[in-house]
């Protein structure tokens, strides 16, 4: 039997410290002194390297952008990257998202699935190395952010102070090894408000799908009884209250990642799409009639001529991830996805001149470049081997839309795990967020034997 069945004596331990980190709602907020994500995912943060040192392991806090916990000497060291910030709660939980309930076997709660449950056992695969008294060939680090669904800021910050592992995986993805993964932009569009739509509001995040869109209107109870006709031959989910003014509207989608909007609804789309059928284009304004009619219901981006696949990593992604309107202010906030082998500016060109001739201000917020590692890599067959000695079976290569802490690696590492193929939707970025326990551990298994492998290597 391999290394990694050593991890299932810990699997109490595992769900109590899990169980201790999801209680702290560590969704990034206001930046304070010493504290770049705010309290609370400085919080979680500092809790879970109490975590590993209450576990005996070496620990430090890199100014609360991330920190991590290590085990053997060495100057070169191997790592694991996992996050302790989470998304907003959001939508219409079972219980309370930030008090993790066991039911029929899984894990329920905000973070268990994405990515605190892969740190905790991360932290747990150290110390099973610990107990063991492994003799290694280099030390083994398991580094924790605290910024990582906001931009990933953090991991750019530690390696400023910290040097690059000379290999590494994040457990934030699937089985088998993503080498490759999609490029990543976020845009903000700005433009003037709208006369008749007085607030508009949607989306929290770039990088989710919106739930839930309100927007109050200035109009006559005529367009407003328009408005609620056209809505019943329209796709969505609305509801509609009159006021003296004219009336609010709410929208109800699905989220999902922006990795994959289409496996989600877009509450803001939808709502823009319904104005649109009953408001002209100066009622709307520049920037919601630009939404309505440049992204709509797509995807694809293929109305702004950025739509563009490879074989390698598939279709670019385009999501509507926040609209943002009111007397002050008036933004999109975007979030694309963009195949391995395509050209990052020259699709950033494409949507600013769109913005730009509509009238808009563009910003391109952030952008993150394509990794691919090659097959042949040694590391890769590292990673294959130790899934296939815990499950038997071969690691298949894949590619993705997701952003993780792999980009940071520079070409030494990838994301590996945490989930199975064959499991279903985890609702991670959604509410409802679960782990199985059962399934949980045979991942734990394999991340083990993994550590275990880069901690031994020649």
């Amino acid at each position: 039997m391999g290394f990694g069945e050593k991890i299932l004596r810990y699997q109490d331990a595992i769900l109590r410290d899990l169980a201790e980190l999801v209680k702290v709602p560590s969704v990034r907020s206001e930046a304070l002194p010493g504290m770049p994500f705010g309290k609370e995912s400085a919080a979680a943060l500092q809790l879970a390297l109490e975590q590993a040192q209450r576990l005996g392991l070496t620990v430090k806090n890199v100014d609360n952008y991330a920190g991590h916990a290590e085990y053997g000497d060495g100057e070169e060291y191997a790592a694991v990257l996992a996050h302790v910030d989470v998304v907003p709660a959001g939508g219409d939980w079972e219980s309370d998202p930030f008090t993790m309930v066991i039911r029929d076997g899984c894990c329920y709660g905000r973070g268990t699935a994405d990515d605190k449950g892969e740190a905790v056992v991360a932290l747990y695969c150290l110390k099973a190395l610990m107990d063991e008294k492994v003799p290694v060939k280099r030390k083994i680090r398991v580094i924790l952010g605290a910024g990582e669904e906001t931009g990933s800021e953090d991991m750019r910050y530690y390696f400023s102070k910290e040097p690059l592992p000379v290999m590494g995986f994040t457990p934030d993805a699937e089985y088998g090894v993503c080498n490759r993964e999609k490029g990543m932009l976020h845009i903000k569009i700005s433009g003037k408000p709208s006369p008749v739509v007085r607030r508009f509001d949607a989306g929290i995040v770039y990088n989710a799908v919106p739930a839930r869109a309100e927007a109050e209107l200035c109009c006559s109870k005529d367009a407003f009884e328009k408005l609620q006709e056209a809505a019943k031959t329209e796709e969505g989910k609305f509801g509609f209250t009159a006021t003296s003014e004219g009336g609010k509207v709410v929208s109800l989608g699905v989220a999902s990642h922006a990795m994959q909007p289409q496996e989600g609804k877009n509450a803001a789309s939808y709502l823009l799409c319904l104005l649109r059928k009953v408001f002209l284009e100066e009622e709307m304004g520049p920037l919601l009639s630009f939404a309505s009619k440049q992204i709509g219901m797509e995807y694809s981006g293929a109305a702004m001529g950025v739509a563009c696949e490879d074989a390698e990593s598939g279709m670019l992604t385009l999501n509507l991830g926040m609209v943002k309107s009111s007397e002050e202010e008036a933004f999109l906030g975007i979030d694309i996805r963009y195949p391995v082998t395509a050209d990052g500016e020259k699709i950033l060109s494409g949507i600013r001149g769109a913005a730009e001739k509509a009238g808009l201000s563009f910003d391109a917020e952030s952008h993150s470049k394509p990794l691919y590692l090659p097959a042949e890599s040694p590391f890769i067959q590292l990673l294959k081997d130790a899934y296939k000695e815990v499950t038997g079976e071969e690691a298949e290569l894949y590619s993705t839309g997701g952003g993780t802490y792999a980009r940071s690696l520079k070409g030494r590492g990838v994301a590996f795990g945490p989930f199975f193929a064959d499991e279903p939707d985890r609702k991670l970025h959604n509410c409802g967020e679960h782990i199985e326990i059962e399934r949980f551990m045979v991942h734990a298994q394999i991340c083990l034997e993994a550590m275990y492998r880069m901690a031994t290597a020649e």
